[in-house]
C-alpha cells in the first residue's frame, strides 16, 4: 500500500502542482521577476498537502487516486476543519508557484483548477462520499464547509466506525 500511495501522490499532486507549474511560467511571456515569499505559500501548501495524504493513508486506509479510496471516511487532522483540505493544499502549492514566478498564466492555472476541483467535488466526490459513508457522511458534510474551514474542529477525530 505505501508504493500505492506513493505512486498515486506522484502521479497527481505531483504532475499538477510541481511538474506543470514551473512549466508554465517557463512559457508565460508576462511573467515577471522571482518573488522570494512564494516559497512560503509553497511550503504551506506542501505540508497541507503531506498531512492529508498521511491521514488518507492513516487513517481512510487509502490513498489519494480514485482508483484506490480510503475505505474509511476520514474525519481527522485537518479534515476536521475543512472538507477538502487537500485539494487546498494543491491550490496554495499552484499560487505559491505563482507569487514566486510572478506568473499572470498560473493565476489562470490556479483559478482552471479551482473550478475543475469543485465541479469534481461536487459532481463525484460527493456523490461517492453518500453512497459509500451514508448517515456518517450526511452528518460530516452538514457540520464542515466544503471550502471554508471551521473556527473549532469537528467531533473527536473518530470516523465513527
Amino acid at each position: 500500500m505505501v508504493l500505492r500511495a506513493l505512486l498515486s501522490f506522484i502521479a497527481l499532486p505531483g504532475i499538477v502542482a510541481v511538474i506543470l507549474p514551473p512549466l508554465i511560467a517557463y512559457y508565460d511571456p508576462w511573467r515577471g521577476e522571482h518573488w522570494a515569499p512564494g516559497f512560503i505559500v509553497m511550503f504551506i501548501g506542501a505540508f497541507v498537502l503531506l498531512w492529508c495524504v498521511r491521514d488518507f493513508y492513516v487513517s481512510g486506509r487509502g490513498t489519494l487516486a480514485p482508483w484506490d479510496p480510503p475505505t474509511k471516511l476520514v474525519v481527522v487532522g485537518l479534515y476536521r476543519f475543512v472538507r477538502n483540505p487537500m485539494y487546498i493544499g494543491v491550490l496554495l502549492l499552484v499560487l505559491g508557484w505563482s507569487i514566486y514566478f510572478w506568473s499572470a498564466l498560473l493565476v489562470i492555472y490556479a483559478i482552471v483548477l479551482t473550478v475543475g476541483f469543485h465541479v469534481r467535488v461536487v459532481r463525484d466526490e460527493e456523490v461517492w462520499l453518500k453512497t459509500q459513508f451514508g448517515i456518517q457522511w450526511e452528518s460530516y458534510q452538514r457540520e464542515v464547509s466544503r471550502w471554508l474551514p471551521r473556527l473549532t474542529p469537528f467531533g473527536n477525530g473518530s470516523t465513527g466506525s
